[in-house]
């Protein structure tokens, strides 16, 4: 899964090198314990040995072992811990502690005088003692010199529950500094990244029109970044509005050409004329498209940021009372209902147009209701609602077949009824320029039912 927080990939990643740092430290610091361990014993067993030289002294049998009275006690009991032997070069033992009945220890090879071995021995139980073993030669009163293996060993289990003991005060120690080092590291990342926050959270409240651009005060790796997302905000504000009054100055322009056109060729003398009547016709395709780009050029086409939230309740309640007085001679029952929630983000002329074109459309077709509902809409994963119109009406309603071609420009079901067919279609242009969607279906009411359905940004 994606990490999308920067904190999280930070302390992630820093908890991964801590991690590798903190288990590369245990394992350095316990191989110098173990060097350090292996090397305090090796010492005692020198001691050992030593002090068995010192201590030892010709056998009746012609061999050396230590006086009783003065030898280590330990070599006494069995199982104390501390082994030892006295072995000739022809092989045979002419002393063996006590310690070592019934443990099955094994010095190994004989040396010569001088030599010396160190090493990890087993016991018959599994156990492991660390032995040395160190070859001498041994001069006798009767000027007689033989050679001899002392041999000592420990036993290592006291070591091994040390160092078991030191390796997890080690995981200790070092798991808890290391949550400590991540709880401080997650605050520094907090302060640090707080400018970050900040521009996210002001860029979340343009897109829901609270701000028109980003404040100031901002560190100065992020100063160019807020300065240049302000001077796009306002650029695109402005482009906007140079588009709409452009293409509003451009169709205005045309239209009283037009209308002259118009005039002109209705007149008696040309009105039956076959080129007039082309001329006439191609006037009012002229006119068709005048008209169409002045409906495109009083809304906006999409959302624009840093705009404040429209009042759909409002805006709606405008509508419904300017219809009311041009259909006032039908005496329509034009019901509007705005629910709890309701917000259009975007321009105020995007809403007017489409609710506006719906509610025109339906009061030329009704009976007499006309209804429309405003309403939250939830899409999964949008972190906010959009807006929800339902229009509908008692009229004669929209064939099945033809409700994909009502939604083309310049379609028009009826040539009785005014209007030139275009007020669909900026709908319909409107809604999807703004990631939205027109949808026609059969209304409870008898006739059309519209659903525009506008997301939010």
């Amino acid at each position: 899964m994606q990490v999308r927080s920067l904190s999280t990939r930070l302390l992630a990643s820093v908890s991964v090198l801590l991690v590798i740092f903190f288990g590369l430290t245990i394992v350095a610091l316990d191989l110098v314990f173990r060097d350090i361990s292996e090397r305090a014993i090796l010492d005692r067993l020198e001691v050992q040995v030593l002090a068995l030289l010192s201590v030892s002294e010709e056998s009746m049998r012609g061999g050396l072992e230590p006086a009783p009275q003065l030898a280590e006690s330990r070599y006494n009991s069995p199982g104390s811990g501390l082994y030892g032997e006295i072995r000739r070069t022809d092989d045979a033992a002419t002393w063996r502690s006590n310690s070592m009945v019934g443990t099955g220890l094994d010095f190994g090879a004989v040396l010569s005088p001088g030599q010396r071995r160190f090493g990890v021995l087993p016991l018959a139980n599994g156990s492991e003692v660390l032995a040395l073993s160190l070859g001498i030669a041994w001069e006798f009163p009767n000027g007689s010199t033989r050679n001899f293996v002392y041999s000592v060993a420990e036993n290592l289990d006291p070591y091994y529950a040390q160092l078991n003991r030191l390796r997890g005060q080690m995981f200790g120690w070092f798991t808890g500094l290391m949550l400590l080092l991540l709880a401080a590291l997650a605050l520094v990342f907090r302060w640090v990244l707080s400018p970050v926050r900040r521009v996210a959270r002001e860029i979340e409240a343009i897109e829901l029109g609270d701000l028109s651009g980003l404040g100031t005060g901002y560190p100065r790796e992020l100063v160019g970044v807020t300065t240049n997302m302000n001077a796009l905000l306002r650029s695109e504000r402005e482009r906007l509005a140079r588009y709409r009054n452009t293409l509003g100055n451009l169709a205005h322009s045309l239209k009283t050409p037009l209308a002259v056109m118009r005039n002109l060729l209705g007149g008696d003398a040309l009105r039956d004329a076959p080129v007039a009547r082309q001329l006439d016709e191609q006037v009012s395709r002229m006119d068709d498209i005048v008209r169409y780009q002045l409906k495109r050029a009083a809304a906006s086409g999409g959302t624009g940021l840093g705009q404040a939230p429209v009042d759909v309740r409002q805006t709606l309640e405008s509508l419904r009372g300017a219809l009311a007085k041009v259909y006032a001679d039908r005496a329509l029952d034009l019901r509007v209902q705005v629910e709890p929630g309701c917000r259009f983000i975007g321009d105020q002329g995007d809403l007017t147009e489409i609710a506006g074109n719906l509610l025109d459309n339906a009061c030329k077709w009704a009976r007499r209701v006309v209804s429309l509902t405003a309403a939250p809409l939830q899409r999964p994963g949008a972190r906010h609602a959009g807006l929800l119109l339902v229009i509908e009406d008692d009229g004669p309603g929209i064939a099945p077949e033809a409700r994909a071609r009502v939604l083309e420009r310049g379609a028009r079901l009826d040539e009785r009824v005014s209007g030139q067919g275009i007020g669909l279609s900026v709908v319909r242009e409107l809604a999807e320029v703004s990631g939205g969607s027109v949808a026609i279906a059969e209304s409870p009411l008898g006739g059309a039912r519209v659903e525009v359905q506008l997301p939010a940004p």
